[in-house]
């Protein structure tokens, strides 16, 4: 029978889940800034123009980021460099506005920030290209049995 799905046998997959819906997003943000799809750099329709700083960069972070982090590949690096990345956001383009993210517009930043360094600490659960390629290695270097040889009487 089945063993039913208890909060501690479907962490994984949840995380797992999660991680792909974040990676999303946040690649989303990306996209939208760097090609002007999903209405574009914030919303205007318009993109960011290459090699801007910061909004450039942090569009490619956000695209190369998020796709990293929905596949589940490298996802703790991935994670690391795009919580820096909101974090920077937030301290230089949200903070000096006012000190709440609710205030300055920064609550997508805040967000971003902490649950990538969550996934940073976690890894990338269920469903990701990195235990895919963690098991095939594993697979690899378990040494094949040795050859029974006849003993001789």
């Amino acid at each position: 029978m089945p063993e039913r799905l208890n909060g501690t046998n479907a962490q994984p997959y949840v995380l797992g889940l999660f991680r792909m819906v974040v990676g999303l997003l946040f690649a989303c943000h990306g996209a939208a800034s760097l090609f002007g799809v999903l209405g574009g750099a914030a919303g205007s329709g318009g993109t960011i123009d290459a090699g801007t700083w910061p909004g450039w960069y942090a569009a490619v972070i956000q695209l190369v980021g998020g796709g990293l982090v929905l596949l589940g590949l490298g996802t703790r690096a991935a994670a690391v460099v795009s919580s820096g990345s909101m974090a920077y956001a937030y301290f230089k383009v949200h903070q000096p506005g006012a000190l709440w993210p609710m205030e300055n517009g920064g609550e997508a930043s805040v967000m971003f920030c902490w649950v990538f360094l969550l996934l940073a600490f976690t890894g990338s659960g269920a469903f990701g290209l990195d235990r895919l390629l963690a098991r095939r290695t594993s697979e690899r270097k378990q040494p094949a049995p040795e050859p029974k040889t006849p003993v001789a009487a």
